[in-house]
């Protein structure tokens, strides 16, 4: 049987990343992504967005992967060719009874390490967004959007460059540990399915990382490690707006840190969406449809801030799932290198937003891990 050091599960921005890191290291490194391409999971379908850092809990792996890998991923996009542009974001206070929440989130940033925040009282705003309607923001000029799948996908061939073999149309199929660390079972399609042998197994399989977890021998239901799917559409706000706003723009969060609101995102063309919302999905499925009936919800939250919006501008957009360890409360990601009997099997679980912005931090800790560190 063919030996390996480290099989990577899931080739998203955060698999393609650990296998670039890993294949740095020198290591014989094994990419599997089920799906026929990289990157056409989780990492396609959100904001895009390069996430400063001020909404996570000081000391948590959220906190500390998204600030650390929104300067590794603008350095790397920067080396790679990938488009980058810091476009900053304001968080803005529409009532002043929401102002000490923009404090709190200063102070918070701050301890976390996001570079340049600072509060903007109505007049400085206006100055910088004339069209936000609000009585005062917290400006974060380092935050910034990317072409995700090119990143995710520039990671992949970097890994590729260093001797990885990534492989699409590849699914891990069965995990068992053995006396060579782990028997890899992988399943591909039409070709030849095949077994091998790895010292490590690296677990980033995105939305089924607790399917994964779960095939390796975990109880992921007894470990509170279930992820639950967590559908967010978005709203395309009508072309002839594109360049009325030049920040991204996202209200107050809701108290029970579940999302960041409904918020104004940009595309690199400089087009505007709204989203994404929040829609716990009762059952495990890849549903994408936007219901159209939801624009009301979309417009009612937006035009707080952005009073020219009219509801007929709205159009359905797209969707994405993302994977929460609970719905309605802010939970860290679950970064866990197994011990005894499952030695040799890192799993990554939980992994939702900011996990886009973190995943070079995250490979960065992942190569630490594989060092027995």
């Amino acid at each position: 049987m063919i030996q390996v050091d480290v099989t990577i599960v899931g080739g998203g921005m955060v698999g393609c990343a650990v296998a670039a890191e890993s294949a740095r290291r020198g290591l014989q490194t094994v990419l599997l992504e089920k799906e026929p391409r990289l990157a056409c999971g989780v990492t396609a379908r959100n904001s895009e967005v390069a996430h400063g850092g001020m909404y996570y809990p000081t000391g948590t792996l959220k906190a500390r992967f998204c600030v650390r890998g929104r300067r590794l991923l603008q350095q790397f996009c920067a080396e790679a060719g990938v488009e980058y542009q810091e476009t900053g974001k304001l968080i803005v206070a529409v009532e002043p009874g929401e102002e000490p929440e923009l404090e709190r989130l200063l102070a918070l940033g701050q301890a976390n390490g996001v570079e340049d925040l600072r509060l903007l009282g109505a007049a400085e705003l206006a100055g910088l967004e004339p069209r936000v309607r609000a009585v005062a923001a917290l400006f974060s000029p380092r935050t910034g959007i990317l072409d995700a799948e090119g990143a995710a996908r520039a990671y992949g061939a970097l890994a590729a460059e260093r001797g990885a073999q990534v492989l699409t149309g590849a699914e891990a199929s069965g995990l068992a540990p053995d006396r060579d660390g782990w028997r890899v079972d992988v399943t591909a399609g039409r070709r030849e399915s095949w077994s091998h042998a790895s010292r490590w197994v690296v677990n980033a399989a995105g939305l089924n990382a607790d399917r994964v977890a779960e095939l390796a021998g975990l109880d992921v239901d007894a470990l509170g490690l279930r992820q639950h799917w967590v559908k967010g559409s978005y709203f395309a706000v009508s072309p002839a707006r594109a360049g009325m706003i030049r920040h991204l723009v996202y209200p107050v969060p809701p108290a029970d840190g579940s999302s960041l609101g409904v918020h104004v995102c940009l595309d690199l063309a400089g087009q505007l969406r709204l989203g994404p919302d929040l829609e716990p999905l009762a059952e495990r499925r890849e549903d994408y449809a936007v219901d159209a009936d939801r624009r009301h919800h979309f417009y009612a939250g937006a035009v707080r801030f952005l009073p020219f919006l009219q509801e007929e501008e709205l159009t359905p957009s797209m969707a994405g799932i993302r994977p929460k360890l609970a719905t309605h409360a802010f939970v860290d990601f679950a970064v866990r290198r197994e011990e005894g009997d499952l030695a040799g099997l890192i799993n990554l679980i939980g992994i939702d937003s900011p996990g886009l912005t973190s995943g070079p931090a995250l490979a960065e800790y992942v190569g630490i891990l594989l060092e027995g560190r």
